[in-house]
């Protein structure tokens, strides 16, 4: 009777002698040398801004209309009970009104921190 080997892990989980595990830290794409000194050199603060300053986009609009809607839809069946079909319908008609509203909202704040880093406020 043979058994099935499962496949060893190729890093070992980082637990020491008090139980709490670490982490692993970044295990996606290794970091160029210029993004490692990039990375470095900022500090929260400066990628905090820098985060702020990006432009709004589509994706990101549609991203928080869908967990919206979701915690609408969920919201809408579990706390007022309502049927299972027009809770689906109303909640995508909802992301529907939540990309255009939530891209334009932040396109509003986006203009207006630009225009006051302009002015010298920011």
């Amino acid at each position: 009777m043979a058994t099935k080997q499962k496949k060893k892990r190729s890093t070992k989980h980082r637990g020491n002698a008090a139980g709490m595990v670490e982490s692993r830290g970044r295990t996606g794409r290794p970091l160029s040398e210029a993004e490692k000194k990039a990375q470095a050199k900022m500090t929260a603060s400066e990628r905090r801004l820098q985060r702020l300053e990006t432009p709004p986009n589509w994706r990101s609009a549609a991203n928080r209309a869908a967990i919206a809607s979701l915690i609408f839809g969920v919201a809408l069946f579990l706390l007022f009970g309502q049927a299972v079909a027009p809770t689906i319908a109303l909640a995508a008609f909802m992301f529907l009104v939540y990309i255009p509203l939530g891209y334009y909202t932040d396109l509003f704040i986006y203009r207006r921190r630009m225009k006051q880093k302009a002015a010298g406020k920011g």
